[in-house]
């Protein structure tokens, strides 16, 4: 038993090592906090000599991966925090993107702004064709890769749709006459 605890420190660096090159032959399997907390606590226990024992080695393994935790999660390294990620097609609902290839009822292609990994995605239009470099907006995720979107300047706000009419029909009155005063002249 007491040559396996002398070698105890070597065996946390071997597999340290190990688990950090599974992690660069299959990244986001999420083996390199483990990996590194290992290798560093081999690391620890080969400078300590026969002051590591095997309780020390494992609190160090604990605050190694605590601390490439951390690091993993602030450095945000595989996007783990979700940015510029879609969950499902739902969170796709009122993203816009611009157009990349003519988008028609029947056929189209757009580049999601935010659209994860791979933002291209083939697109039908609501209504009418959409032009090549057009902003759009997905207007219905479809639940595929095939998302229905319409040109940002057919969709209106009420608001906005609101103050165009009140600008139109302050346009549209004629101004009433105004009364000349001529007594004074």
């Amino acid at each position: 038993m007491a040559p396996l605890l002398e070698s105890l420190p070597l065996l946390l660096l071997v597999a340290g090592v190990g688990l950090s090159i599974a992690e660069a032959l299959i990244p986001g399997a999420h083996f390199i906090v483990l990996g590194v907390a290992l290798t560093f606590a081999g690391l620890v226990g080969l400078l300590l000599g026969p002051l590591a024992s095997p309780l020390l080695l494992a609190a160090l393994v604990l605050a190694f991966g605590a601390v490439a935790l951390y690091g993993y999660r602030e450095l945000d390294l595989y996007g783990g925090k979700g940015v510029a990620r879609t969950s499902d097609s739902d969170s796709l609902k009122g993203k816009t993107g611009r157009v990349t290839e003519r988008v028609t009822p029947q056929d189209g292609q757009i580049k999601l702004l935010e659209g994860g990994f791979n933002p291209y995605y083939a697109a039908r239009s609501v209504r009418d064709e959409i032009p090549e470099g057009t902003e759009v907006m997905v207007v219905d995720p479809g639940g595929g890769n095939v998302v229905t979107v319409e040109s940002l300047e057919a969709i209106e706000d009420p608001i906005d749709r609101e103050l165009r009419e009140g600008r139109n029909a302050a346009e549209t009155e004629p101004e009433p006459e105004r009364e000349t005063d001529t007594e004074g002249v």
